[in-house]
């Protein structure tokens, strides 16, 4: 068996098993709309001039782990996820947050035709329920929303411009807070 040192702070405080160090690689799809400036996506999914977004649904494959990020192969072109703000979360629960074992085109298919068409603009729309606004947003920044059943999830289309999703009693989309400018871009009435 091969073994790795462990260092802290460049002092040897113990040896494991390489194993220990081994983090699942594995297919699946995009759980949800993700931009992409061609190499880099972020957790923090921004809207930005140069990315694209890669839709929901999209073939995945994990195929390693570094610092604060999860390598991804994305229809043949070499990608990297980045954990820039969900660090509490372990790389393998951060990988399967995004690439999931089930494609969810199939589920957004069955869904009303006015959320198909947010969903395919990445924008959301009043009657949402949590999982159509996840596949067409992606997850809120997990520092900022822990918890994925309050009645506000806090988003960002770039560093500078956040919006909220509001959630009624029964968990569905009641609102957007934001500025007119970023509102026109992600809500759609």
């Amino acid at each position: 068996m091969k073994y790795r040192l462990v260092l802290l702070a460049g002092l040897a405080v113990g040896v494991l098993p390489c194993a220990a160090f081994a983090q699942a690689k594995f297919d699946g799809y995009l759980c949800c709309n993700m931009r992409s400036d061609g190499s880099w996506i972020s957790d923090g999914n921004y809207a930005e001039d140069g990315k694209r977004t890669l839709p929901a649904g999209t073939p995945a494959k994990v195929t390693g782990y570094g610092r604060y990020r999860v390598r991804v192969e994305l229809d043949g072109s070499k990608q990297a996820i980045g954990n820039d703000y969900s660090r509490d979360l372990a790389p393998e629960d951060f990988a399967r947050r995004y690439v999931v074992s089930e494609n969810p085109a199939d589920r957004i298919a069955s869904w009303p035709a006015k959320v198909q068409e947010a969903v395919g603009q990445s924008r959301v729309t009043p009657g949402m329920d949590r999982e159509q606004v996840l596949t067409s947003l992606g997850y809120p920044m997990h520092s900022e929303n822990p918890d994925l059943d309050a009645a506000l999830w806090r988003y960002w289309l770039s560093s500078f411009d956040e919006f909220q999703v509001q959630f009624d009693g029964s968990g569905r989309v009641s609102d957007v807070t934001a500025s007119p400018t970023t509102r026109n871009r992600v809500w759609m009435p």
